[in-house]
């Protein structure tokens, strides 16, 4: 996700946030309630490596408003029943306009599930092995970088187990959405958690953690 330098802004709510989450109510849904929070399950996590790679070259908001739809293609992202998936899949997915319709990215997405059930380990645990907890809060955009070390590692990593479309910058997203990196800005209210909101009827707020 790429987007001008700046700091925190303050959101309709009075709660600083992202800059990038303010641009539409799904990116500010996005950014609320899942960017940057810890998923630990490989069904997740491949999600997120597979949307990913799809957004290649493409704005992250077309990817939200397709994910729905991706899902329902992508049989949930279960590894199994992509791994599965055979030519005729292939012309299925080619042929349904709710997602992005990339030959290249959708048999992609069919290998790295059959790469991903021959690790070792998980392809959860696999990306989580390179968190990095050394690194501080960014203060503005331009704090947080496309791709790390960590993440360069990573893809390496998973290029070695026969993943594609996977490099340090595909890597490096998925890490910040399955929460492996926090890159919410230091300022931003959500960083570490949803903080408190006004329930629906303006009563008292309730705290709603990851």
């Amino acid at each position: 996700m790429t987007t001008p330098a700046g700091g925190a802004k303050t959101g309709p709510d009075g709660l600083a946030r992202c800059p990038w989450s303010l641009g539409s109510a799904d990116y500010l849904a996005y950014h609320d309630d899942e960017w940057g929070r810890p998923i630990r399950d490989d069904t997740q996590m491949f999600e997120r490596l597979c949307l990913e790679a799809f957004q290649s070259g493409l704005s992250w908001l077309t990817i939200l408003r397709k994910r729905e739809n991706f899902r329902s293609a992508f049989r949930g992202f279960d590894l199994a029943a992509v791994a599965a998936f055979g030519p005729a899949d292939v012309t299925r997915l080619l042929a349904d306009p709710g997602i992005i319709r990339n030959r290249a990215k959708i048999e992609a997405a069919i290998r790295n599930a059959n790469a991903a059930l021959q690790l070792p380990v998980g392809l959860a645990d696999l990306v989580w092995s390179y968190a990095d907890q050394q690194r501080g809060a960014p203060v503005t955009l331009a704090d947080v970088p496309a791709w790390t070390p960590a993440s360069k590692a990573l893809a390496a990593q998973l290029k070695r187990h026969g993943f594609g479309f996977a490099g340090p910058v595909t890597a490096y997203a998925t890490m910040q959405a399955s929460g492996v990196v926090n890159d919410h800005l230091e300022a931003c209210a959500f960083r570490a958690g949803s903080p408190p909101r006004p329930l629906p009827d303006g009563g008292p707020g309730q705290v709603r953690w990851a």
